[in-house]
């Protein structure tokens, strides 16, 4: 048992662990199998309902300008993604997604969501599913990230 946390506690925990160390993997095989990472499908994802300002975009993915850039730019070199300047402020830039990006979202999705459900979802009664939606909004909202995707 860890030190100062309770029982429920320390099933929460160990269950977490259990799903970033073995569930996530699984999933991300998902969009490796396509030559993506995490961060670029889900960049891809977001961008497939519609362009984003580089620096909403990072705030949608909860990640870093730097990181987003480094992302963006490989997802540009594969056709994924172009980049447009935004009319109004020359010093920001548009992402939207390319025929060729929104192709590969389409095959990737029903994989994705597929390998969601085996390794969470189907294991859970409607009523849990709420409960860990309700508890990891909470959680995700007070680490600071972007819950509703839609820019802050």
């Amino acid at each position: 048992m860890l030190e100062g946390l309770d029982h429920d506690e320390q099933r929460a925990w160990q269950g977490l662990l259990a799903v970033m160390l073995v569930g996530i993997p699984q999933v991300e095989r998902t969009f490796r199998a396509h030559g993506l990472v995490h961060i670029e499908y889900g960049l891809l994802s977001t961008l497939a309902q519609g362009p984003l300002r580089l620096s909403d975009l990072a705030t949608v993915g909860n990640v870093s300008i730097s990181r987003l850039s480094h992302r963006v730019s490989k997802l540009v070199e594969r056709g994924y993604v172009r980049l447009r300047p935004d009319e109004s402020d020359g010093r920001a830039s548009y992402a939207e997604i390319t025929a060729e990006g929104r192709a590969v979202v389409a095959q990737i999705a029903p994989e994705h969501a597929r390998a969601l459900r085996e390794v969470l979802f189907d294991h859970l009664t409607p009523e849990q599913v709420a409960a860990l939606a309700d508890a990891m909004q909470v959680v995700g909202a007070k680490l600071g990230a972007c819950m509703d995707g839609r820019p802050r």
